[in-house]
């Protein structure tokens, strides 16, 4: 861990750093625990110098604005590492998930009067543009898929399939998200098992924020896009904040936005899930 960072904290906490050691699990930012003299813990974020932590930090703080979910509290952030909370992990259980899906349906009830967010920030490693719009459809084309589509045009990514499909897509924008409710709710962003954790004392805590005002069924499918999670959690959120009945068509939609920037950083191992989102909008025949 960077001795110059280290330095810096100590000098703002007024507290002597007797330990810090890496922690494994993030595959975007270097990680690790920070111990002072006075026993105090903190998680500390590094490795990146392009306002990534920056973001982080404002996505951090507003989802505490909601006062619905915790979030880890943000103590100090620069342009190249993050200082947050140390929150000790406690264990995943039914009454835990039940918690959340609640908890998520109220973060889902603080809202704006506009699509996106106050800045452009970071979906992992790539950047999420968060404009105003007052209309949804426009905003989710031109922010997430449009943007996603000009990214592999631009590494050369593109193939014959790939862009006659993204056409229809398109063409049929309006058509795929007729029906969605007109409100831009406070979202996480980029919500799958990996973005939060459970506490010591059982509740969710949200982590690695990609934030910005949107359609609330952004959230919840990228909830199943690595395996979902489970009954309790989606029960509770719907008895809490019902979602309209046809809801689950419009998740692939919202999936493909993911899977094309997985398919932009990791390559081709995500290309047929992509092909295969787009092709289940597009009738046979066209």
């Amino acid at each position: 861990m960077s001795n110059r960072i280290l330095k810096i904290i100590s000098e703002f906490l007024g507290e002597r750093i007797i330990s810090s050691q890496s922690i494994g699990g993030g595959c975007i930012a270097q990680s690790g625990k920070v111990i002072t003299d006075k026993g105090n813990l903190y998680f500390l974020k590094q490795g990146y110098d392009n306002g990534m932590f920056e973001c982080e930090a404002n996505g951090l703080k507003e989802i505490a604005k909601a006062d619905c979910i915790e979030t880890p509290n943000v103590i100090l952030v620069d342009k190249d590492f993050l200082l947050l909370e140390l929150i000790p992990q406690g264990v995943k259980n039914f009454r835990s998930m039940k918690e959340f899906g609640k908890d998520l349906a109220r973060m889902h009830q603080f809202t704006s009067n506009m699509y996106g967010f106050m800045e452009d920030n970071f979906i992992g490693t790539s950047i999420q543009y968060n404009s105003y719009s007052s209309n949804w459809t426009e905003f989710y084309f031109q922010n997430r898929l449009l943007f996603q589509y000009r990214l592999s045009e631009a590494n050369g990514n593109v193939t014959k399939e790939f862009k006659n499909l993204f056409l229809k897509i398109e063409s049929e924008i309006s058509n795929i998200l007729d029906g969605s409710e007109d409100t831009a709710s406070l979202l996480h962003g980029d919500l799958w098992a990996g973005n939060y954790m459970i506490n010591n004392e059982g509740n969710a805590v949200l982590i690695d924020p990609a934030v910005y005002y949107g359609n609330r069924e952004a959230d919840l499918a990228m909830t199943k896009l690595f395996g979902g999670f489970n009954e309790e959690f989606y029960e509770a959120y719907n008895n809490e904040y019902p979602l309209t009945k046809d809801y689950k068509y419009r998740e692939n939609i919202y999936l493909l936005y993911h899977v094309m920037n997985h398919y932009n950083l990791f390559g081709n191992s995500y290309y047929g899930q992509m092909i295969d989102l787009m092709n289940s909008y597009i009738k046979k025949g066209n």
